[in-house]
């Protein structure tokens, strides 16, 4: 069976280097499912939830924008931060969600007001990521 070489890079570590059957990413025009033989592609990624499945299992990674590369099975991301859900703390990225919330009705200027955006959506991200592992943790026990 042919497999897809993933690598998950952020600019301070690699975060996956794994063979795996699907990459279900966040891409800017919507989610992309890449599959082994897919074609070449080149896009940008918006902050979600990177799903990746590997024998069967299915492992949850919070990214919050970049780039991803397919080409030829092989599946390069170049993110600008990337978490795997075990190293996400909920209660954490709950706070971080309401305090960038609060930022953005406290914003004085669009600068301001678009940082305080792309945190909610880092935020949001992290926070689903880790929610969703809760819930299949639970599920299975």
């Amino acid at each position: 069976m042919t497999v897809l070489k993933l690598e998950i890079a952020t600019a301070e570590r690699l975060v996956y280097a794994e063979d795996v059957s699907i990459v279900v990413a966040p891409g800017a025009d919507g989610e992309l499912a890449i599959l082994p033989e897919h074609t070449s592609l080149l896009t940008t990624l918006k902050p979600g939830e990177l799903r990746v499945v590997k024998d069967g299992k299915e492992s949850l990674i919070a990214v919050s924008g970049g780039f991803m590369e397919v080409l030829s099975n092989r599946v390069t991301i170049l993110a600008d931060t990337a978490e795997r859900s075990e190293e996400i703390d909920e209660e954490r990225a709950s706070i971080a969600l309401k305090r960038a919330q609060e930022q953005m009705t406290q914003a004085s200027s669009q600068m301001e007001l678009e940082k305080a955006m792309a945190a909610m959506r880092r935020s949001q991200a992290r926070v689903a990521v880790a929610r969703r592992k809760r819930r299949t943790n639970s599920a299975a026990n």
